[in-house]
């Protein structure tokens, strides 16, 4: 029998207003070095967002988020740190921060397909 990989996820939110320290799940990252697995999944829900500030500009969160998406898949358009290894990646991605974007702390898990596991993430967390 195979042992289970070990992975690390953490939620990424939406922070409208920092101050009000409100904030709103739009997406889950999922790493597992064992695996060689980093994923993310985002969701922008235009209505859900406005429900917590009218003030937020979509368009802004979109170009943040996809920033986010193209650094975890190492996309050319990542920078510098896209270029880097997948633990760097997400670090860098789950680093605390005091933006509008932000994460959660990290948690481990156990399982073989981490592509599944994150799904299963994003629908629990963000769905």
């Amino acid at each position: 029998m195979q042992s289970k990989a070990t992975y690390e996820y953490a939620v990424i939110r939406l922070v409208p207003k920092v101050e009000r320290e409100e904030f709103l799940n739009v997406g889950v990252i999922l790493f597992s070095k064992s695996k060689k697995y980093l994923g993310i999944k985002i969701l922008i829900d235009e209505k859900r967002i406005h429900s917590f500030s009218k003030e937020v500009d979509i368009d802004m969160i979109r170009k943040y988020l996809a920033a986010w998406v193209q650094v975890c898949n190492g996309a050319p358009e990542g920078g510098s740190i896209g270029k880097q290894e997948l633990a760097l990646r997400f670090r860098w991605l789950v680093a605390a921060r005091s933006t509008i974007i932000q994460s959660s702390e990290t948690h481990p898990g156990l399982s073989n397909h981490p592509e599944e596991v994150l799904e299963s993430l994003f629908q629990m967390y963000v769905l």
